[in-house]
């Protein structure tokens, strides 16, 4: 066949099929090793087709989808997580993976969207408690009080009376008024600044024993305190700034050491606990939410430390189960996501009931139930968890909940601690 014929047999073909043509024009090569590619992958070399340069929202997308798997699986994913123990793990253990988000990628979504939420919530807790919580009750026992006192003061000016006990009641009534109307100016203040969440939260205790020594006296303990807290209130008040000691010394001059550890290291460990110490008194005595933030930002790291030990505890725990290491980290992943994805809920549903209080009390009430529900859920969805994915029975499974839950308090309270010097090293 001539040269002539071949090209006429080409282009007759491209007529005849064109998507044989579009694809021969199409036809790339690969960028790393230049052959020719037949599919998303070079057979060559293996180097993906599909360009890293791409508009950058489209990496996101990329990113998002990989990580949080943003499909349809997180509908059949996140209802079980909630409702139904176990579920999701005995799944991935059975093989049936597919229809739903991976451990992983599952816990890496709800645990960034839990830690972000947290500095939220905490910052509208820190910024509500005096108000809402604590100070509210305090607020109107000393309205009230202040209420009776001006009653009886007008009664008593009015009275036709004007002996020497008379008018001596009228000067203690003047500046009992007088006292309290500070206390109530003081718990009324802008909560914003640490020297002003300092002097409303003086200022509450002292009205609290101030009514304690209306109604039965003050014990010599509780006076004292009572004594300490004017000394406090009036230096805060004259622009002064109170500034709470913190201790960390297991020796009577103050300092801190081990025997197991060299003198060398001793001396090593007393200049880091000065430094926290310092750090520590210049936190606590000033706005803290700097360093609740730090804390915050900490967790999420040391949350993967304490992970992978959980998962060793329940190896231990389990050990005639035969389950392999990896199971149980499953079992860990799964747990913290539900407990993460609960305390969240629980969060959002104490803040609409914070919300809806004086509007629709009956709606917050039942947000109220709603949310104590759910954290008396979740140590009844863990303990159903594992006894129905390790299958043993209710005693034994119980045993075992009780110390895998004590142990894992101390590994809380450890990884906290941490966070906490962690957070204030970091200020």
């Amino acid at each position: 066949m001539t040269t002539t014929e071949l090209i006429e047999t080409e282009t007759a073909t491209d007529v005849v099929n064109p998507a044989i043509s579009e694809s021969k024009k199409e036809s790339k090569s690969c960028e790393n090793c230049h052959q020719e590619l037949n599919g998303p992958f070079c057979a060559s070399c293996g180097q993906s087709s599909d360009s890293t340069l791409k508009y950058f929202w489209l990496v996101i997308m990329h990113l998002l989808d990989d990580i949080f798997s943003f499909d349809s699986r997180a509908s059949r994913t996140i209802w079980p997580l909630i409702t139904r123990p176990a579920f999701l793990t005995n799944e991935y253990f059975a093989g049936r993976r597919v229809h739903y988000v991976p451990p992983l990628r599952l816990y890496l979504f709800i645990s960034i969207v839990f830690f972000i939420t947290l500095k939220f919530f905490i910052a509208s807790d820190d910024a509500n408690s005096i108000d809402i919580n604590g100070n509210q009750e305090v607020v109107t026992q000393v309205k009230a009080h202040i209420k009776q006192l001006k009653t009886k003061q007008n009664s008593l000016q009015e009275s036709s009376l004007e002996s020497t006990q008379t008018l001596d009641e009228i000067t203690r009534l003047n500046e009992e008024l007088a006292k309290f109307s500070n206390y109530f100016a003081d718990l009324n203040r802008e909560y914003t600044s640490g020297q002003n969440k300092q002097l409303i939260k003086i200022t509450r205790e002292m009205v609290e024993l101030e009514f304690d020594k209306a109604d039965e006296g003050l014990s010599s303990k509780k006076q004292e305190r009572f004594e300490s807290l004017i000394e406090k209130r009036l230096k805060l008040i004259s622009g002064g700034i109170i500034s709470e000691e913190l201790t960390i010394a297991n020796n009577e001059d103050g300092s801190l050491s081990f025997e197991f550890l060299s003198k060398e290291q001793n001396k090593k460990l007393n200049e880091f606990t000065e430094e926290l110490k310092e750090k520590g008194e210049k936190a606590f005595n000033s706005d803290t939410g700097p360093l609740m933030e730090q804390v915050i930002g900490k967790l999420p790291q040391l949350m993967f430390i304490l992970l992978p030990l959980f998962a060793v505890l329940l190896k231990v725990m389990f050990i005639f189960s035969k389950r392999l290491y990896m199971e149980h980290l499953t079992v860990a992943l799964h747990s913290h996501s539900f407990i993460f994805i609960t305390v969240l809920l629980f969060e959002m549903l104490d803040l609409l009931e914070d919300y809806l209080a004086e509007t629709s009390p009956t709606i917050a009430s039942f947000s109220g139930v709603v949310a104590g529900g759910l954290l008396v859920w979740i140590p009844i969805y863990l303990f159903l968890m594992q006894k129905r994915v390790y299958k043993q029975g209710k005693f034994f499974t119980f045993v075992k909940f009780s110390i895998i839950g004590i142990l894992y308090i101390l590994m809380i309270g450890v990884t906290a601690i941490v966070a906490m010097v962690w957070g204030i090293m970091g200020t």
